[in-house]
């Protein structure tokens, strides 16, 4: 029962990231990229506060200056960043593929930084997960988009964030990770902001509906996730998260018109292939 209910969660989370994906992008359309990531920010850490206090937890942990947890926030600054970025200027359907690949780079990240002994089934998933992301991109093709490479960098990101997630300290609880992971989307866009050139515009009603439901969609995916990577095993939840995929490619095609293409599916396929291969892989070889 705790597998089915941490699959259902991880179900849940995707399609709520999809949407958070959908509506910023949405929102960016009518205001700069920093901006949106600043009231963003702003929004995701009022709601966390409201929650932690509620709880009767403290806004400001003893833990928030621990080494891992500064690594942690520096991998998710870079993550956020520029996944923000590949989100405004790319397709939503391709920037979400890309995405998919954050599982093979922790793989990768885990066989350098934390000594794993790999075989070469896991070594071949992750080349194999790596050509799909090269299809994706087509480097030095005629279909390449240089801002494809926001996504990259971004999933980089995550996935040391990943890493760094497994040092974290243990005594935080999801609403005041919440509250730290919004600061980094709050930091991101003061950046952005001034990389950019400071250029705040007064949003309109629709774009302040867009940004509060981004901001309540985010939330909503931020603790779904949490539950599911806490309530079920995880070689068996881990495999749902390529179904932020599906959702993105669909909302993609309803809101945006996008359309993919064959070689843009194919890669994907390849990528989400990979990555479940790699995970029920080492779930067997835990088994024996």
């Amino acid at each position: 029962m705790n597998n089915i209910r941490g699959t259902l969660f991880m179900v849940l989370a995707m399609a709520a990231f999809a949407l958070e994906d959908m509506f910023f992008k949405s929102a960016v359309q009518a205001i700069p990229v920093g901006q949106a990531l600043i009231l963003f920010g702003l929004g995701g850490m009022l709601v966390f506060m409201i929650l932690s206090m509620a709880k009767g937890e403290k806004i400001i942990h003893p833990q928030i200056t621990a080494p891992p947890l500064i690594i942690r926030s520096a991998c998710e600054l870079l993550g956020r960043l520029f996944f923000a970025l590949a989100i405004a200027y790319t397709p939503l359907s391709s920037a979400s593929a890309i995405l998919q690949a954050t599982p093979l780079f922790v793989a990768l990240g885990a066989i350098f930084f934390f000594k794993e002994s790999v075989g070469w089934h896991r070594w071949g998933g992750i080349i194999l997960g790596f050509a799909g992301v090269l299809l994706i991109l087509r480097p030095g093709w005629s279909g390449f988009e240089a801002a494809s490479l926001f996504a990259v960098l971004g999933t980089l990101g995550f996935a040391g964030r990943d890493l760094a997630t497994r040092a974290a300290p243990m005594t935080m609880s999801n609403r005041q990770l919440g509250i730290y992971g919004f600061f980094i989307l709050f930091l991101a866009g003061v950046i952005l902001s001034v990389w950019h050139g400071i250029s705040f515009v007064v949003p309109e009603m629709t774009v302040w509906f867009k940004l509060s439901a981004t901001i309540a969609a985010g939330v909503v995916a931020y603790n779904a996730l949490t539950i599911a990577m806490r309530t079920g095993e995880i070689s068996v939840v881990a495999p749902f998260r390529y179904t932020r995929l599906v959702f993105a490619m669909i909302l993609g095609a309803i809101v945006f018109s996008e359309r993919p293409d064959g070689l843009t599916l194919l890669g994907s396929a390849i990528v989400v292939a990979s990555g479940c291969y790699i995970v029920l892989r080492e779930r067997k070889t835990r088994k024996q």
